[in-house]
């Protein structure tokens, strides 16, 4: 059987540690050099399969996934003849798992549970969308299955937006977690008609009613204030901690003592503005106390959260 394909100078010597009161650990563990990963925009720690992250595109790539495992190797079935980069000895380069009737209009976030994946085809940058839904896929083992399909689409609507465009460009969501059976989603805020300007502040939705073939309506839970430009978000493996990723910051909030309002509890936080990360959209937790970080070239950084 042929080994995952490794990717060329991933495991990189550079290392990069940030310390303040709380010890937060930074560090730079490998670049994604492989071409059909072209725009990281979802990441997300598989809970059925050791060591797999399942990765995708922003928009206006086709519908499909990849998997790698946690140094960043491509994992395929081994009984087909792609081989990563090797296109220029004549072979293609593995284009990924399609995952067929899917569409990627905006995928934006990737989450899991025991049994599924879900991908948030949730882009709205100019507020004007009315396809916005969910994709429910049966997790595979990237292995073995070459491709998969959607078994639904959960479609959905918010209620608060009257107008489209919306007056208020609050109805965009790149960030998505799961959990006992309900979908949440954190909305990204910009200035009215100003796709490249965001605002501070973002807003908790949930859907209840999961029908397939239906209109869902988001329900909104909870809001924060102070939360810049988010792009993702993950729920911790005890499902006691949600990672809530922007451009500026990486927070980490606590469970809610009761209910689901996840955004109001006491965060902890790590300024990101002096890292040099890029355009960072995407986080998954590794284990309890680390997550990886990578933006949308395929860079991932190792976070570890403080004692």
């Amino acid at each position: 059987m042929k080994k995952p394909y490794l990717l060329p100078g991933l495991i990189l010597a550079f290392f990069l540690s940030y310390s303040h009161a709380e010890q937060w650990q930074v560090e730079k563990l490998y670049e994604l050099d492989f071409d059909p990963i072209s725009e990281m925009s979802g990441m997300v720690k598989s809970k059925r399969f050791s060591d797999v992250y399942w990765l995708h595109n922003d928009s206006g790539d086709t519908a499909r996934l990849f998997a790698v495992n946690g140094q960043g190797e491509v994992l395929f079935p081994s009984f087909l003849s792609f081989h990563g980069q090797e296109s220029k000895l004549g072979k293609k380069p593995w284009p990924g798992h399609r995952i067929n009737l899917a569409v990627n209009y905006d995928w934006e976030d990737i989450a899991v549970d025991k049994d599924w994946i879900y991908i948030a085809d949730t882009g709205n940058n100019g507020n004007a969308r009315r396809d916005l839904g969910i994709y429910v896929v049966p997790e595979f083992n990237p292995a073995m299955i070459e491709s998969s399909r959607s078994i639904r689409f959960y479609a959905f609507r918010y209620p608060q937006q009257e107008y489209f465009p919306a007056k208020q460009w609050h109805y965009d969501s790149e960030a998505l977690f799961v959990l006992d059976n309900h979908i949440y989603l954190i909305t990204k805020h910009r200035v009215a008609g100003r796709f490249s300007r965001f605002e501070k502040g973002a807003n908790l939705y949930r859907l209840d009613n999961l029908a397939s073939g239906e209109m869902n309506e988001a329900v909104l839970i909870d809001s924060h204030p102070g939360l810049f430009a988010i792009t993702a978000a993950d729920l911790s493996p005890d499902a006691t901690q949600l990672a809530v990723l922007g451009y500026r910051q990486l927070s980490v909030f606590p469970a809610p003592e009761s209910g689901d309002k996840w955004l109001s509890g006491q965060s902890r936080s790590l300024d990101l503005a002096g890292f040099g990360m890029g355009q960072i959209e995407s986080v998954s937790w590794r284990d309890a106390d680390s997550l990886l970080v990578g933006n949308e070239d395929g860079v991932v950084y190792l976070v570890t959260l403080p004692d």
